[in-house]
């Protein structure tokens, strides 16, 4: 019998008291998740000035992250169903703070290869630390029958919210990226190792009884049998977990373009503080939070299709503002409205891809890599562009595949009884 945080089925059904446990704990891993980002996202501009880059340059090293991640989570699932979610995220919520740790160290020693090499470790620990804990919240939503997923991860926006807060105040007090840094992500990790003792005690497959119906997703009771197994790689064959993919990279890349390039794009486009750059990332990542936080209310009232397609809308025209009008202030309101645009894409999508918990972990993980890719591109070609048009022209690329995640985001629909899972759905959800 395997232990605590193994792949056996919980022997009984879990409290309500339990649950709500596991849920509360599972919205402090994402908001420590987001935490140490942001505490690494907020301190750009002084990195890149600490290492003396010029934007290509620095959107090669921000690739290095983006490369670890790729690297590591098309195993992700596997890891997750063998190890459990509360083992996985214990070893790379561990890389993760360790790698920023050196790459702190690495702006001191003014060592470009030392930063580019752990941040190869931050992504790794970052990109399977995420499919671990989007896995467990899957699984405690449907425990609960009921959306919470973009509850969860409006917990990582909150979370890089607190350390935009804390990177702005520490950055127009002259603290070094080589103190703000490590001390944080210490911090973090200790947050994390208490939160991981209140998750479910087992995050695999869970029972052979159909799961709670959530946003009017069906779930085959067969599939939902622990003792039905296939191959962890099946998942890349499936067209409807394939277009999922592609609405949460299109997500991906507006939020993660904000997170590399709003606080430069602030600072060199307006010639402003580095202080105000980071007060300009926080209240991207504030419209963020407010919006994950609603956004449950919106998808039970109108559904997955028409929420995406509304946030696509809102993305276009924040994006459009941001990189196209000139006074601060409105520059500012267009942050805000791109951040009310790319908070809920990749929670519908980790929740569309978990309809079948029996399959959760392998979509999940396609789903997080096809996502990630966005981050492997993005970087350096937003850098290249950059060079040559500037930060805040160059982010309109973003608009290309916005406009395109409008024409698969019917694949977000939940699925319905009798409907398989390698046709797309369509129609409102």
């Amino acid at each position: 019998m395997t232990g605590q945080d193994g792949l056996v089925p919980a022997p009984s059904p879990l409290a309500p008291a339990a649950i709500g446990r596991a849920s509360w704990a599972v919205f402090a891993v994402f908001f420590l998740n987001g935490f140490n980002f942001a505490t690494w996202a907020s301190r750009l501009p002084a990195v890149r000035d600490g290492l003396g880059l010029q934007a290509e340059q620095m959107g090669l090293v921000l690739l290095a992250a983006s490369i670890g991640s790729l690297a590591s989570l098309p195993l992700s699932g596997i890891v997750v169903q063998r190890f459990g979610a509360r083992t996985t995220i214990t070893t790379f919520a561990a890389a993760n703070a360790i790698g920023l740790a050196i790459a702190a160290l690495g702006v001191q020693l003014d060592s470009v290869a030392l930063v580019a090499g752990a941040l190869v470790l931050f992504g790794v620990g970052t990109g399977v630390w995420d499919a671990a804990m989007n896995f467990e919240g899957a699984a405690v939503e449907q425990r609960l029958g009921r959306t919470v997923m973009p509850r969860y991860h409006a917990g990582f926006s909150f979370g890089t919210v607190i350390a935009a807060a804390l990177a702005a105040g520490a950055a127009g007090l002259g603290v070094p990226v080589v103190v703000n840094i490590p001390v944080a992500v210490a911090l973090s990790f200790v947050g994390v190792l208490l939160a991981l003792r209140s998750f479910l005690p087992s995050t695999a497959v869970r029972s052979a009884a159909p799961a709670p119906q959530v946003d009017g997703a069906f779930t085959d009771p067969a599939l939902a049998s622990p003792t039905r197994s296939r191959n962890a790689f099946a998942a890349w064959t499936e067209s409807r977990t394939l277009l999922i993919g592609l609405v949460v990279l299109a997500a991906a890349l507006a939020e993660g373009a904000a997170n590399d390039w709003v606080s430069l794009a602030v600072v060199d486009g307006f010639d402003v503080s580095h202080a105000l750059g980071a007060f300009a990332f926080g209240v991207f990542v504030t419209a963020m939070t407010a919006t994950r936080l609603l956004g449950t209310h919106a998808l039970d009232r109108y559904g997955r299709v028409a929420v995406l397609r509304a946030s696509a809308a809102f993305g276009l025209v924040g994006l459009a503002i941001f990189g196209l009008v000139g006074p601060l202030w409105l520059a500012l309101v267009g942050v805000a409205v791109w951040g009310v645009g790319a908070a809920l894409g990749f929670p519908v999508g980790m929740s569309a891809a978990s309809d079948d918990p029996a399959h959760a972990a392998p979509r999940l993980a396609v789903v997080s890599t096809i996502g990630y890719s966005a981050f492997l591109a993005g970087p350096p070609l937003l850098g290249l562009l950059a060079q040559h048009l500037g930060y805040r022209h160059a982010l309109l690329a973003i608009t290309v595949p916005i406009a395109l995640g409008l024409l698969v985001v019917g694949a977000a629909a939940p699925l319905r009884a009798g409907q398989s899972q390698d046709a797309p759905a369509h129609g409102p959800a």
